[in-house]
């Protein structure tokens, strides 16, 4: 008797789950992220509101509390989808303390450093921005202090969230149908449009801010593309940030924090300085992204003698492997 032909019906079950890999597809890993996101936050808006009433009399404290926790919940969530829903370890995220990721990770610094320190000086030689005062003082010194706190958390949870998450899910979920390199290269360009439509909401932003910002998640994730690691990216986060408004005053993807070393007024045109939202709504900002999307190519080129998206992002390193 001639063989029973296979149902064309694929089960529910094989629509959800992945049994060589022993988890759910890649589209329902990336759906349980907002989801465990919303339930982490919930925790930790619980956690805060029976924890903070010591901090009462202090609002500055308690205001730099509730922001370091509250950002540190998206980071804590993508440890929590990428350790129980992608079954990952926390090497496959991109997180390896050895000597070559600390290596990166102040190359990382120093970049961020660099280019936005290049944005305030062609700003000023070009009298587009114009330095106020330069004021001191301890509780300035403890407010620049509260920021640098502030953007390494922010610095820290964005990345794993975004590129150790997203961008590795989607190049994980197109490595069947693509090659590694299109996989990749569909990864970097989702989680970049995901990072730029999540500052929309910033404000003062528009068309302008969300594309430039989503230039800002392509060179972020290139150096994530390119190495595996989450060094190279989480440095420049850092520090640009940082740099950005804690240093040279400037607004941080539209958020003006009212302190730092240096007090400055664009003068510009907001084509160029990128007005109300800071650097990275204008010319300026997206010279220095596009000369960090060059400088990183140039590093992972000079330190590994070779340039090309890192295949191991497309292929997990799972816990029950083991």
């Amino acid at each position: 008797m001639p063989a029973a032909a296979e149902s064309p019906v694929v089960s529910p079950r094989r629509l959800l789950w992945n049994d060589m890999e022993r988890r759910p597809r890649a589209p329902f890993r990336l759906l349980a992220t907002p989801v465990v996101f919303v339930l982490v936050s919930l925790v930790v808006a619980l956690s805060l509101s029976a924890a903070l009433g010591a901090l009462a009399e202090s609002s500055r404290l308690v205001a730099l509390v509730v922001s370091l926790v509250s950002v540190g919940a998206s980071g804590l969530a993508a440890l929590v989808v990428a350790r129980y829903v992608d079954r990952r370890t926390v090497t496959d995220l991109g997180l390896r303390f050895d000597r070559e990721w600390a290596v990166d990770l102040a190359f990382g610094l120093a970049l961020g450093t660099g280019l936005m320190t290049a944005v305030f000086v062609v700003g000023v030689a070009a009298d587009w921005i114009a330095v106020s005062s330069v004021p001191l003082g301890v509780d300035r010194l403890l407010g620049v202090g509260s920021l640098l706190a502030f953007f390494v958390v922010v610095g820290i949870a964005e990345e794993l969230l975004l590129r150790g998450v997203v961008l590795t899910d989607v190049a994980e979920g197109l490595r069947w149908r693509f090659g590694p390199d299109a996989a990749v290269a569909g990864g970097l360009a989702v989680s970049s449009a995901v990072f730029g439509v999540a500052h929309y909401t910033n404000p003062n932003a528009g068309f302008a801010s969300t594309t430039s910002i989503t230039l800002a998640g392509v060179m972020l994730g290139l150096g994530y593309a390119l190495t595996g690691d989450l060094a190279i990216p989480t440095g420049i986060h850092i520090s640009w940030n940082f740099v950005q408004g804690g240093v040279f005053g400037f607004a941080v993807s539209g958020l003006d924090f009212g302190t730092s070393l240096v007090e400055t007024t664009e003068q510009g045109p907001n084509l160029v300085t990128g007005g109300a939202f800071g650097p990275e709504a204008g010319l300026l900002g997206v010279g220095a992204i596009l000369l960090g999307a060059v400088c990183i190519a140039a590093y992972v080129r000079a330190r590994r003698g070779e340039l090309g998206f890192e295949p191991s992002v497309t292929v997990p390193d799972l816990r029950w492997k083991e």
